[in-house]
């Protein structure tokens, strides 16, 4: 066509950090869908941004036959790929420009690398060839990409290829941006499988070459397809117990943009290695640069001896936390800034590790004791020796020293001096005299330290700690899930003529109440009658409370909701040994419908992707019971409707509204939609990448009436990806929220009227009346839950300035 010569086509991918080519290709939208399509005159580009990637494709004419010679130059790394013939699958690379990010040259400098300049390649006027230029920048330096030619004869300068030798490969001009089927995939772009996990298996040394723990495989990921056990087969296994948790808030006066103080974290068995130990670097949080833990390492003092003093003289003493004692002058961070006022404190979080619900009463004291004594000398020095400690030292070792605030990789001896400057340089052949009295530095290899075992997770609480944003999951004591799952497996074979046998424990989550009791869901792997293997995914309930005998032993009947079976346990019963129950009114829903709800504008590519996971969620999972609801703002970049027509998700839902992107409304106008008030609506964003067991980890969390979830999301940087993690926890960050359409509807949705032109704060504002009308909001880091990393240009009502064309 001629009305293709003189242009070639140019795909740009914005907001991608790091300088390699090979950066480039990990971006989740190359190349099929590109922030931008346009067009260039000719093969030199200098857009004057940062931090994005270009291709470049098309069709080369020849002005003659024979012999020439291609060079490429760029700022940061290019390729330059080139047809034997006009066709995109034949395309080798030609020429490049560094491939470790490092590597640039100057506009023109087209021989500062061997691979810059191309051996001899024979082209005929008549033919057209296919070629490609993949490019990319990060954020610093001048940004261009050109690519020149001459025949290959001596002497001849390189001249940069323009419009009169180019055409394009397509016009896109009036395509829609997720048209992708006319884009070349070539050995340059390369073909990405088509999820994150295949591409895991297909290129698993990128797992090995990343530090991220959480890459590594975890049974809960997969648990979901572990065939249920039978429900009857769980029936009357635990005695009935009443469940009114003493933190929930409900009717409570909850200032604005508070409620996220009064949100408690779930401790966790086994690990599942969400602390972002590779991201430490720059938010270490357990380490002695964070204020929090320090403040705990006092606390832990106080602990000992307010324990010491309780377990001897057997009194009563008032229960006051350690982390408030510690820290009793302390105001907790709001968003705004603003101090909470007094009235407004939130209730306080529970001591860090209580003694083991299970334990005898006739031995507690002494198990306290030695426990108590463990934890202390696990992470503080003190100056007390025990009897096992005192003997003769090491003649090798150094003596331990006491030590306010140790350090455990540091040596507890002081550190020799530092050598004194001056004398022969390191890098000095020449010998040199021996100057009078003075004598070589020694060394001694020999020297030993003492050291004391450190687990850090001993200073956490289950207060939601704002300032650190690497840290995992709360970790769940072993000895206690232990004492548990002994107690529960026993009472699950009496029920059912022991034909259970234990294999697995895949997952409990712990919720603290040690006021009332603690709340567990647990989740195990058992075989059934030697044959079948089955999970089992259950709340449970262990009874703490001790109330007083005589009139007022009532006094929380009015906890008793009419439902509750005969026999249900009130509040105010004292028990010799805690007791494990079954919490009435506090089972999730295995196949209850989950509504994904997402509000877009002219986000295309972000869109298609999200259509895409849907899609493989489903081939994944084989779960029908899910649907997507797109709230579509008046995109013109893409057919939404039409995308939903022709994709394989269950079931979806489009709707169209006319005006400007208001997160709020849309996200109100999608949960509208949902008919069966019974089912859940996920209130979601559309930059989400979603682990497989997303659909059950939602479920498990939402109890209607009861609980929501919010599940903690990884905050990709910019050129991470799913594969190479790198990023942080989004602590403060409500806005993936999960919930039974009736708990929504009974708060009265999302505020509309005062978040209407704005989003950032509607989250918050949503968990304080969510919080306020009593129900319980479950916070947990989930493996394998990413937010992309995006910048704002571009979306929702934002217009693009004019820029005058070069």
């Amino acid at each position: 066509h001629l009305s293709f010569k003189g242009q070639a086509n140019l795909h740009v991918f914005e907001d991608w950090c790091g300088s390699s080519v090979a950066q480039l290709r990990k971006n989740l939208h190359f190349p099929l869908y590109p922030h931008t399509r346009t067009t260039v005159k000719k093969l030199a580009v200098a857009p004057k941004w940062k931090n994005y990637g270009l291709r470049i494709f098309g069709f080369i004419h020849p002005y003659r036959d024979g012999d020439f010679q291609f060079s490429v130059s760029s700022d940061d790394n290019s390729e330059f790929w080139v047809s034997p013939d006009e066709s995109p699958l034949n395309a080798r690379l030609l020429v490049y420009v560094g491939q470790l990010g490092t590597e640039w040259t100057a506009p023109g400098e087209f021989s500062k690398f061997r691979s810059q300049s191309s051996k001899s390649v024979h082209l005929i006027s008549s033919r057209r060839y296919y070629f490609e230029i993949l490019h990319k920048q990060d954020d610093k330096g001048s940004d261009h990409v050109e690519v020149g030619w001459r025949p290959f004869l001596p002497g001849l300068k390189y001249e940069v290829i323009d419009s009169a030798y180019i055409s394009l490969y397509t016009d896109e001009s009036s395509l829609k941006m997720n048209s992708v089927e006319h884009i070349p995939q070539t050995l340059a772009s390369h073909s990405r499988p088509s999820s994150v996990e295949e591409q895991s298996q297909e290129h698993s040394h990128f797992s090995s070459q990343h530090g991220a723990d959480m890459l590594k495989p975890d049974p809960r990921d997969t648990f979901y397809s572990t065939p249920m056990i039978q429900a009857s087969r769980l029936e009357n296994v635990l005695p009935a117990c009443l469940y009114s948790p003493t933190y929930v808030v409900k009717d409570f006066p909850i200032a604005r943009y508070q409620g996220l103080q009064f949100v408690y974290l779930s401790f966790i068995y086994p690990n599942d290695f969400t602390r972002l130990t590779h991201m430490e670097r720059e938010n270490k949080c357990f380490y002695r640069e964070s204020p929090i833990y320090l403040e705990n390492r006092v606390a832990v003092v106080r602990l000992r001896d307010r324990e010491r003093r309780r377990v001897r003289g057997g009194g009563r003493e008032p229960h006051i936390p350690p982390e408030r004692e510690a820290a009793a002058d302390v105001t907790l961070p709001s968003k705004r800034g603003t101090p909470l006022p007094q009235h407004l404190q939130p209730p306080p979080p529970h001591s860090p590790t209580p003694p083991n619900s299970l334990e005898n009463p006739q031995t507690i004291e002494s198990r306290v004791e030695s426990r108590l004594e463990t934890r202390v000398t696990s992470y503080l020095k003190t100056s007390e020796i025990t009897e096992s400690q005192q003997k003769q030292p090491d003649p090798d070792q150094e003596p331990s020293e006491p030590d306010p605030d140790p350090d455990p990789i540091r040596s507890n001896a002081d550190p020799d001096p530092e050598p004194e400057e001056g004398g022969v340089s390191d890098y000095s052949y020449e010998a040199e005299e021996a100057r009078p009295g003075w004598a070589e530095e020694s060394i001694n290899w020999q020297r030993t330290f003492s050291v004391n075992p450190m687990d850090f997770e001993l200073l956490r609480s289950d207060w939601n700690d704002l300032r650190c944003n690497v840290s995992g999951n709360l970790q769940l004591a072993e000895s206690e899930v232990v004492d548990v799952l002994a107690q529960y497996m026993e009472k699950l074979n009496e029920r059912n003529g022991g034909i259970y046998t234990l294999l697995r424990i895949i997952n409990v989550e712990k919720r603290r109440d040690s006021a009332r009791g603690n709340r567990y869901l647990v989740e195990l792997e058992l075989m059934e009658r030697g044959r079948n293997v089955v999970r089992l995914s259950e709340y449970i309930y262990l009874l703490l409370h001790r109330g007083r005998l005589g009139g007022d032993s009532l006094e929380n009947t009015e906890f008793i909701p009419a439902s509750a079976p005969p026999g249900a346990t009130p509040w105010g019963t004292a028990y010799a040994n805690p007791l494990l129950c079954q919490p009435v009114m506090l089972q999730w829903r295995k196949d209850v419908m989950v509504h994904f709800v997402v509000p877009v504008k002219n986000q295309a590519r972000w869109v298609q992707q999200f259509i895409t996971d849907m899609e493989e969620l489903h081939r994944q999972t084989k779960d029908d019971n899910f649907s997507i609801i797109i709230v579509d703002f008046e995109s013109t970049d893409m057919d939404v409707e039409q995308a939903l027509r022709e994709s394989t998700v269950p079931r979806y839902e489009y709707l169209r509204r006319e005006g400007n992107f208001e997160r709020s409304a849309g996200l109100q106008i999608g949960v509208d939609t949902i008919e069966d008030n019974h089912s859940i609506a996920f209130l979601c964003d559309l930059h989400i990448h979603f682990p497989h067991n997303i659909l059950e980890s939602i479920r498990k969390h939402c109890v209607e009436g009861r609980l929501a979830f919010a599940p903690i999301v990884m905050r990709l940087g910019c050129g991470s990806s799913p594969l190479e993690p790198d990023g942080y926890w989004e602590v403060n960050g409500f806005g993936l929220f999960g919930i039974y359409k009736s708990d929504f509807d009974k708060i009265g949705g999302m505020n509309t009227e005062e978040f209407k032109d704005r989003w950032g704060g509607e989250d918050w504002e949503l968990l304080d009346r969510v919080l306020q009308n009593g129900l319980e909001v479950e916070r947990l880091r989930l493996r394998n839950f990413f937010h992309y990393y995006h910048s704002k240009r571009g979306m929702w009502n934002a217009q693009n300035k004019k820029t005058p064309k070069g």
